[in-house]
Protein backbone atom coordinates (compact mmCIF):
# COMPACT_ATOMS: atom_id res chain seq x y z
CA UNK A 1 0.00 0.00 0.00
CA UNK A 2 1.23 3.50 -0.85
CA UNK A 3 -0.25 6.47 0.97
CA UNK A 4 -0.05 9.77 -0.89
CA UNK A 5 2.62 10.98 -3.27
CA UNK A 6 5.78 12.92 -2.45
CA UNK A 7 5.47 16.68 -2.83
CA UNK A 8 9.19 16.87 -3.60
CA UNK A 9 10.77 14.38 -6.01
CA UNK A 10 14.20 13.06 -5.02
CA UNK A 11 16.65 14.19 -7.70
CA UNK A 12 20.24 14.02 -6.53
CA UNK A 13 22.99 15.84 -8.39
CA UNK A 14 25.79 13.46 -7.51
CA UNK A 15 28.54 15.72 -8.82
CA UNK A 16 27.62 18.08 -5.96
CA UNK A 17 27.75 15.40 -3.26
CA UNK A 18 30.95 14.42 -1.41
CA UNK A 19 29.52 12.75 1.68
CA UNK A 20 26.65 10.32 2.22
CA UNK A 21 25.17 9.93 5.72
CA UNK A 22 22.81 7.02 6.27
CA UNK A 23 20.58 6.20 9.21
CA UNK A 24 20.34 2.54 10.27
CA UNK A 25 16.94 1.41 11.60
CA UNK A 26 14.20 1.90 9.03
CA UNK A 27 16.64 3.33 6.49
CA UNK A 28 19.20 0.60 5.88
CA UNK A 29 17.59 -2.09 8.01
CA UNK A 30 14.00 -3.27 8.08
CA UNK A 31 12.28 -1.57 11.02
CA UNK A 32 9.97 -4.55 11.41
CA UNK A 33 12.49 -6.01 13.86
CA UNK A 34 12.34 -2.95 16.14
CA UNK A 35 8.59 -2.52 15.88
CA UNK A 36 7.95 -6.16 16.69
CA UNK A 37 10.51 -6.21 19.51
CA UNK A 38 9.24 -3.16 21.39
CA UNK A 39 5.54 -3.29 20.53
CA UNK A 40 4.83 -7.03 20.70
CA UNK A 41 7.67 -9.15 22.06
CA UNK A 42 8.64 -6.99 25.05
CA UNK A 43 4.99 -6.51 26.16
CA UNK A 44 4.57 -10.30 26.11
CA UNK A 45 7.70 -10.88 28.19
CA UNK A 46 6.91 -7.97 30.53
CA UNK A 47 3.32 -9.15 31.06
CA UNK A 48 4.44 -12.68 31.89
CA UNK A 49 7.14 -11.48 34.29
CA UNK A 50 4.82 -9.11 36.13
CA UNK A 51 1.72 -11.33 35.93
CA UNK A 52 -0.40 -8.70 34.21
CA UNK A 53 -2.44 -8.73 31.01
CA UNK A 54 -0.90 -7.98 27.64
CA UNK A 55 -3.23 -4.99 27.35
CA UNK A 56 -2.01 -3.55 30.66
CA UNK A 57 1.60 -4.20 29.71
CA UNK A 58 1.18 -2.48 26.34
CA UNK A 59 -0.41 0.59 27.93
CA UNK A 60 2.27 0.89 30.61
CA UNK A 61 5.16 0.36 28.21
CA UNK A 62 3.79 2.76 25.59
CA UNK A 63 3.60 5.50 28.22
CA UNK A 64 7.20 4.80 29.26
CA UNK A 65 8.41 4.77 25.68
CA UNK A 66 6.71 8.07 24.84
CA UNK A 67 8.24 9.74 27.90
CA UNK A 68 11.72 9.03 26.54
CA UNK A 69 11.17 9.44 22.80
CA UNK A 70 13.66 11.83 21.22
CA UNK A 71 16.18 11.42 24.05
CA UNK A 72 19.30 9.28 24.38
CA UNK A 73 17.47 7.06 26.89
CA UNK A 74 15.02 6.14 24.11
CA UNK A 75 17.63 3.91 22.47
CA UNK A 76 19.75 3.04 25.53
CA UNK A 77 19.55 -0.72 26.12
CA UNK A 78 21.13 -0.43 29.56
CA UNK A 79 18.49 2.11 30.57
CA UNK A 80 15.60 -0.13 29.48
CA UNK A 81 17.15 -3.24 31.01
CA UNK A 82 17.28 -1.44 34.35
CA UNK A 83 13.86 0.22 34.03
CA UNK A 84 11.99 -2.90 32.94
CA UNK A 85 14.15 -5.37 34.88
CA UNK A 86 14.65 -7.38 31.71
CA UNK A 87 17.80 -8.48 29.85
CA UNK A 88 17.07 -6.45 26.72
CA UNK A 89 20.28 -7.48 24.95
CA UNK A 90 19.59 -11.20 25.45
CA UNK A 91 16.00 -10.75 24.30
CA UNK A 92 17.11 -8.93 21.14
CA UNK A 93 19.48 -11.78 20.33
CA UNK A 94 16.65 -14.31 20.71
CA UNK A 95 14.80 -12.83 17.73
CA UNK A 96 17.74 -11.55 15.71
CA UNK A 97 16.55 -13.63 12.73
CA UNK A 98 14.20 -10.69 12.05
CA UNK A 99 17.12 -8.30 11.47
CA UNK A 100 17.31 -7.76 7.73
CA UNK A 101 18.85 -5.29 5.28
CA UNK A 102 16.39 -3.42 3.06
CA UNK A 103 16.40 -4.19 -0.69
CA UNK A 104 18.98 -2.30 -2.81
CA UNK A 105 20.93 -1.01 0.21
CA UNK A 106 24.10 -2.95 -0.60
CA UNK A 107 23.83 -1.89 -4.25
CA UNK A 108 23.44 1.74 -3.24
CA UNK A 109 26.46 1.70 -0.94
CA UNK A 110 28.49 0.09 -3.73
CA UNK A 111 27.25 2.82 -6.08
CA UNK A 112 28.38 5.53 -3.64
CA UNK A 113 31.76 3.84 -3.19
CA UNK A 114 32.24 3.52 -6.95
CA UNK A 115 31.54 7.24 -7.26
CA UNK A 116 34.12 8.00 -4.55
CA UNK A 117 31.74 9.32 -1.91
CA UNK A 118 32.54 9.17 1.79
CA UNK A 119 29.92 6.99 3.48
CA UNK A 120 28.96 7.26 7.13
CA UNK A 121 26.43 5.35 9.19
CA UNK A 122 24.95 7.91 11.58
CA UNK A 123 22.48 6.39 14.01
CA UNK A 124 20.59 7.05 17.22
CA UNK A 125 20.88 3.34 17.98
CA UNK A 126 22.74 2.34 21.14
CA UNK A 127 26.22 0.89 20.60
CA UNK A 128 25.06 -2.49 21.97
CA UNK A 129 22.18 -2.55 19.49
CA UNK A 130 24.63 -1.63 16.75
CA UNK A 131 26.88 -4.56 17.71
CA UNK A 132 23.98 -7.03 17.49
CA UNK A 133 22.81 -5.72 14.12
CA UNK A 134 26.24 -5.44 12.54
CA UNK A 135 27.04 -9.00 13.61
CA UNK A 136 23.83 -10.22 11.97
CA UNK A 137 24.06 -8.20 8.75
CA UNK A 138 27.85 -8.01 8.29
CA UNK A 139 27.70 -4.51 6.76
CA UNK A 140 29.93 -2.64 9.24
CA UNK A 141 32.92 -2.74 6.88
CA UNK A 142 31.04 -0.86 4.16
CA UNK A 143 31.30 2.51 5.93
CA UNK A 144 34.15 4.96 6.39
CA UNK A 145 32.97 5.35 9.96
CA UNK A 146 29.99 4.54 12.19
CA UNK A 147 28.77 7.20 14.64
CA UNK A 148 26.21 6.56 17.38
CA UNK A 149 24.37 9.40 19.08
CA UNK A 150 25.76 8.38 22.47
CA UNK A 151 29.22 9.26 21.12
CA UNK A 152 27.94 12.75 20.24
CA UNK A 153 25.98 13.14 23.48
CA UNK A 154 22.77 14.19 21.73
CA UNK A 155 20.12 12.49 19.59
CA UNK A 156 19.94 13.42 15.91
CA UNK A 157 16.67 15.27 16.51
CA UNK A 158 18.69 18.08 18.13
CA UNK A 159 20.12 20.67 15.74
CA UNK A 160 23.33 20.87 17.77
CA UNK A 161 23.96 17.21 16.96
CA UNK A 162 25.12 18.14 13.46
CA UNK A 163 27.51 20.79 14.74
CA UNK A 164 29.07 18.30 17.14
CA UNK A 165 29.21 15.68 14.39
CA UNK A 166 31.35 18.09 12.37
CA UNK A 167 34.01 17.79 15.07
CA UNK A 168 34.11 14.03 14.59
CA UNK A 169 34.05 13.91 10.80
CA UNK A 170 34.81 16.70 8.36
CA UNK A 171 32.07 17.59 5.94
CA UNK A 172 30.52 20.51 4.05
CA UNK A 173 26.82 20.55 4.88
CA UNK A 174 25.90 21.78 1.40
CA UNK A 175 27.63 18.72 -0.11
CA UNK A 176 26.05 16.03 2.09
CA UNK A 177 23.29 13.60 1.19
CA UNK A 178 21.42 12.52 4.34
CA UNK A 179 18.87 9.68 4.27
CA UNK A 180 16.63 8.91 7.24
CA UNK A 181 13.14 7.54 7.93
CA UNK A 182 12.55 10.09 10.71
CA UNK A 183 11.25 13.49 9.59
CA UNK A 184 12.27 15.08 12.90
CA UNK A 185 15.88 14.15 12.18
CA UNK A 186 15.69 15.60 8.67
CA UNK A 187 14.10 18.75 10.08
CA UNK A 188 16.94 19.25 12.56
CA UNK A 189 19.46 18.86 9.74
CA UNK A 190 17.50 21.35 7.63
CA UNK A 191 17.52 23.86 10.48
CA UNK A 192 21.28 23.37 10.80
CA UNK A 193 21.71 24.29 7.14
CA UNK A 194 21.61 21.08 5.08
CA UNK A 195 19.99 21.76 1.67
CA UNK A 196 16.42 20.49 1.48
CA UNK A 197 17.07 18.76 -1.85
CA UNK A 198 19.74 16.57 -0.21
CA UNK A 199 17.56 15.41 2.71
CA UNK A 200 16.00 12.11 1.68
CA UNK A 201 13.06 10.58 3.52
CA UNK A 202 12.77 6.79 3.37
CA UNK A 203 9.06 6.15 2.96
CA UNK A 204 9.18 2.36 3.42
CA UNK A 205 10.84 1.87 6.78
CA UNK A 206 9.25 -1.50 7.54
CA UNK A 207 8.48 -4.40 5.21
CA UNK A 208 5.18 -4.92 7.05
CA UNK A 209 3.97 -1.31 6.92
CA UNK A 210 2.60 0.81 4.05
CA UNK A 211 4.62 3.35 2.12
CA UNK A 212 4.04 6.82 3.56
CA UNK A 213 5.66 9.66 1.62
CA UNK A 214 6.81 12.83 3.33
CA UNK A 215 5.06 16.08 2.48
CA UNK A 216 8.14 18.06 3.49
CA UNK A 217 11.15 16.17 2.15
CA UNK A 218 12.11 14.33 -1.06
CA UNK A 219 10.95 10.73 -0.59
CA UNK A 220 12.10 7.33 -1.83
CA UNK A 221 10.76 3.84 -1.31
CA UNK A 222 14.00 2.07 -2.20
CA UNK A 223 17.55 3.35 -2.68
CA UNK A 224 17.59 2.20 -6.28
CA UNK A 225 15.67 5.40 -7.03
CA UNK A 226 18.75 7.46 -6.16
CA UNK A 227 20.88 5.48 -8.60
CA UNK A 228 18.63 6.08 -11.57
CA UNK A 229 19.74 8.68 -14.07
Amino acid sequence: MILGKPNIVAQVKWEKIDTVMLDMDGTLLDKHFDDYFWEEYIPEVYAAKNKISIFTAEEELLARYRAKEGSLDWTDLDYWSKELELDIIALKKKINHLIKVHPYVIDFIAFCRKNQKRIYLVTNAHSKTLKIKMAKTDIAGLFDRIICSEEIGLPKEKTEFWERLGKKIKYQKDRVLLADDNENVLQSALEYGFPLKNLIFVAKSSSTMPVIHSKNFPSIIFFKELMEK
